[in-house]
């Protein structure tokens, strides 16, 4: 995992799983042995995490763990740098249930990529796990998800211990398994990773659920359990040892700020302080403008773990009163920043990354996941374009082709709080419908000072690319 660059090296974690009966294995760059540290200990199983760092600027550095080697690519001054975006690795229902060679395709795939030309960076956009069917372990929580008038109020101490120990149990062996498939444990172990959560790594639409089941004893319990993984299996870390790369180190969102030679990549925590009112606090937004600010002038790879430019969802929600049965979809459109909830947040971050373009001479490029679908956009500002390129899913499949045609139909309508700013919604490069509707990818490169960017699609494959210096005359 990425823990930033400090003068000429990278700061790398590993986090290793051992029985508890097992000694701790020796992990031995060119400078030595790094010690391992122990932040878990439950169930027999023991999780080591070791944090060194390895000199930038070579194509094949490396590390050694219990005499086996593993290469890393820290060349980011290089001729050409190497990006892979992925988003939403698992499914709502049954993920552990698929057979393994279907379900990891498009790891598959990039893993063999990634033989072929080493990625310096693999960041993942959120719903690196599916937590949803965790709920199970416990009556409480089934309840809590199913039943819309049950908050979670009247459970006792011992009741709490119960769930929080039965979740933690389910949630931990699902994290060994799905991540422990060798498609994408082999790149988690070998590319510098940076990763944020969304919903779907705590519960289907939280943040966006009614105020007074978050706020129960029952909600905040299933909260803190699929924090405390989150930490741990995607930040290698604990809440009372942060890493240095997260904007607010007081735990209360999980936003990450990493400056590489020529790049930096800003990552807000959307989920940590959402409510159906709210995307982030003002902390969350203050940390987000600093991050702005530290990077002016440069290259920033943006990721929102929900797509910032979109269509015009508000006419969906307006419908769902009406429409018999939709009310249970109306947790998921609250989630995007196109609601009508949170038009206010999103008209404020539209205006940010306009000033960050045409004030202070930043390039930036969003990263967004979630939808199950690829998609581009492009937001017009004085200066040039902002591109915005969606890739979703890398495991989970599509939603039905209608949803995308529907989608595709909104974005005509069009959809831009900044009148002078349009936002239009694109498809991928040599792609004939807005929205791609097959399992993909991202890919970006830098060569020459020049960025561009690729999809590959299950079905389709490699996309045409995308050079993200262009700009959107046709608004």
């Amino acid at each position: 995992m990425m823990r930033g660059v400090v003068e000429d090296r990278v700061r790398l974690a590993l986090l290793v799983f051992r029985s508890s009966e097992e000694a701790s294995a020796k992990l031995l760059t060119e400078d030595g042995e790094w010690p391992a540290r122990v932040i878990f200990s439950r169930y027999g199983v023991v999780a080591d995490r070791y944090l060194f760092d390895l000199p930038i600027g070579l194509t094949e550095g490396w590390y050694e763990l219990d005499g086996a080697r593993v290469s890393v690519a820290t060349d980011y001054e290089g001729d050409e740098m190497r990006i892979a975006f992925v988003s939403c690795n698992g499914q709502e229902q049954g993920d552990l249930d698929r057979k393994r060679e279907d379900r990891n395709t498009l790891w598959s795939r990039l893993k063999t990529e990634h033989q072929a030309a080493p990625l310096h960076l693999l960041l993942q956009g959120g719903d690196q796990i599916y937590a949803d069917e965790i709920l199970d372990a416990h009556p409480a929580t089934r309840r809590w998800e199913d039943d819309d008038d049950y908050a979670g109020n009247d459970v006792t101490a011992e009741d709490l211990e119960n769930i929080r120990t039965a979740l933690s149990r389910s949630l931990f062996a699902r994290y060994l398994v799905l991540l422990g498939h060798d498609e994408a444990k082999s790149l988690l172990r070998s590319v510098p990773t940076l990763s944020m959560w969304d919903d779907h790594d705590i519960c289907d639409g939280w943040g966006s659920l009614a105020e007074a089941k978050l706020d129960s004893p029952v909600g905040q319990t299933v909260f803190e359990v699929a924090r405390e993984h989150f930490l741990l299996f995607q930040q290698a870390s604990t809440l009372d040892d942060l890493p240095e790369t997260m904007m607010e180190r007081a735990g209360s969102g999980f936003g990450m700020h990493v400056e590489l030679p020529g790049l930096h990549v800003v990552i807000p925590d959307f989920r940590s302080e959402r409510r159906p009112d709210r995307v982030m606090t003002e902390e969350g937004w203050r940390s987000f403008d600093e991050s702005l600010k530290r990077a002016a002038g440069s290259r920033v790879l943006f990721v929102s773990t929900i797509p910032v430019l979109g269509p015009r969802l508000s006419l969906v929600e307006s419908t769902m009163n009406v429409i018999p049965g939709a009310q249970k979809y109306e947790d998921d459109l609250r989630d995007q920043w196109q609601s009508r909830h949170h038009r206010a947040e999103w008209t404020r971050m539209l205006k940010r990354l306009v000033r960050a373009k045409d004030e202070e001479g930043t390039e930036v490029t969003i990263l967004s996941g979630e939808i199950h679908l690829a998609t581009r956009g492009t937001l017009a500002c004085n200066t040039g374009t902002v591109h915005q390129l969606v890739a979703s899913g890398i495991t989970h499949d599509p939603p039905p082709r209608g949803w995308a045609r529907t989608l595709g139909a909104l974005a005509w309508l069009g959809d831009s709080p900044l009148p002078d700013h349009p936002i239009r919604m694109r498809s991928l490069p040599g792609h004939p419908r807005t929205y791609c509707d097959q399992r993909n990818y991202l890919r970006l490169l830098r060569k020459d000072g020049r960025w561009r960017a690729w999809w590959e699609t299950e079905e389709d494959g490699t996309s045409e690319p995308l050079d993200l210096g262009s700009v959107d005359h046709s608004v």
